[in-house]
């Protein structure tokens, strides 16, 4: 469990929203997600489930938020990022009404405020400052 009581398994796979598909556990060559509990996964299976993940999540990124896909490729990382990080469910257009329209307009000084100023960012302060500096530079910061 994580620190939020939430059922996870390998890069952090929610397991009571996600849960994991059949054709993942014919991948892995488990029968039942009772086997995935009771025996763990490798961390082949952790980088699998984690490619799919960040594949579901930009489809559903670019779905919620067609802007996305005209952004340069530093800033959709960083929306992936942040929507892999709190669900999409969490990251949807009315709570970051005001970050969405500023990236549609290309402005991204606003972008990078609207996301300082949010649980999110009171959540994972140094993580939302270095995300919210690249979304104003446009550039990878590392950390």
């Amino acid at each position: 469990q994580d620190t939020l009581g939430i059922n996870t398994i390998g890069i952090g796979r929610n397991l009571d929203d996600r849960g994991i598909s059949k054709d993942e556990l014919d991948w892995m060559d488990y029968p039942t997600i009772e086997h995935v509990f009771s025996d763990g996964i490798t961390e082949a299976d952790a980088m699998y489930l984690a490619q799919n993940d960040v594949q579901i999540v930009e489809e559903e990124l670019v779905r919620a938020h067609p802007c996305v896909d005209r952004l340069d490729s530093v800033r959709q990382l960083i929306l992936v990022d942040m929507a892999f990080n709190m669900g999409i469910t969490r990251f949807n257009p009315t709570m970051w009404k005001k970050m969405f329209a500023a990236l549609a307009n290309e402005d991204y000084g606003t972008a990078s405020k609207e996301m300082l100023d949010s649980n999110w960012a009171r959540q994972t302060k140094r993580r939302s400052k270095r995300l919210s500096d690249m979304m104003l530079l446009g550039d990878w910061i590392e950390e």
